[in-house]
């Protein structure tokens, strides 16, 4: 793991391994880089897996919570890319990370030679915004990793079915973790502060769509979990409608977000990967 300092002093983490085509990993809203340890198993001898902590999450320093925002972590993506000395990356977006590919798309076009979005697209479903604001931000309701992982397939049933024991206790140890005193948050819990205006009732989400037509030309890819309660099938049908040419994958037995191990989701990413090599 490495930093880059960003433009007001905060420290970012990443990990950068691998060989090939630039596959730059964005985490999605409280998550963090160890989310994408599969893609980084499976891609490693064919790509170079760049994983990232946004600003207040993982290794990643804490700092205002009012910079805790999509064009400022877009920003912060840009520091690395020229940290690295990247003129072009692919970015493979999980949910939040997604939404930043998006603001890249129009302040920084010129640096994407792809895009992947698992299980994110220019509209949110308010039954999955509401789901965050039900977790984000509070203590772990478990005393240890393994006292959470049980709770998994009760916990995540209706969304996720054949979960191997394993994957659920890679899981729980990506999101928290645990010392002596029990499992604490990998992220600042000020992140609860700065998604909360979304839900205030005079709040109008703004229209996305244009940044997704503004990756025309680009190779695109879409994961989505046929569980999903954050990306609506309809949205998701829109997206392919204005590129039909978008690799695409719906998988069964899967929700919000994807583990990145699904044959199906790998398929996806193969497919953008040998369009950008």
């Amino acid at each position: 793991m490495d930093f880059v300092t960003a433009a007001d002093g905060v420290k970012l983490a990443y990990d950068d391994q691998g060989q090939g085509a630039a596959l730059l990993c964005l985490p999605g809203l409280t998550r963090n880089m160890d989310d994408f340890e599969p893609v980084l198993a499976a891609y490693n001898d064919r790509a170079r897996v760049i994983r990232m902590d946004f600003r207040g999450r993982g290794a990643s320093d804490h700092a205002d919570f009012a910079t805790y925002t999509p064009m400022q972590e877009a920003q912060d993506v840009v520091v690395l890319l020229d940290h690295l000395g990247l003129d072009k990356v692919c970015i493979l977006g999980t949910s939040r990370g997604g939404l930043v590919a998006l603001m890249l798309a129009v302040t920084a076009r010129a640096r994407l030679s792809g895009v992947i979005f698992n299980d994110i697209g220019p509209d949110i479903m308010g039954e999955g915004l509401s789901a965050i604001m039900d977790y984000i931000g509070k203590p772990p309701a478990f005393a240890t990793l393994a006292e959470a992982a049980t709770a998994m397939p009760e916990a995540y049933g209706r969304a996720f079915r054949d979960v191997p024991a394993a994957t659920w206790a890679d899981f729980v140890r990506r999101i928290w973790r645990e010392d002596a005193e029990g499992l604490h948050l990998r992220y600042d819990p000020k992140l609860r502060d700065a998604v909360a205006p979304a839900f205030a009732p005079d709040f109008k989400a703004p229209d996305l769509w244009p940044l997704f037509d503004a990756l025309d030309g680009l190779p695109l890819g879409l994961i989505r979990g046929a569980n999903s309660n954050l990306l609506a099938c309809e949205t998701a049908s829109e997206m392919r409608r204005r590129r039909p040419d978008m690799a695409f994958v719906d998988l069964a037995d899967r929700g919000h977000v994807p583990f990145l191990d699904e044959p199906g989701a790998q398929a996806v990413i193969d497919t953008v990967l040998d369009q950008i090599a």
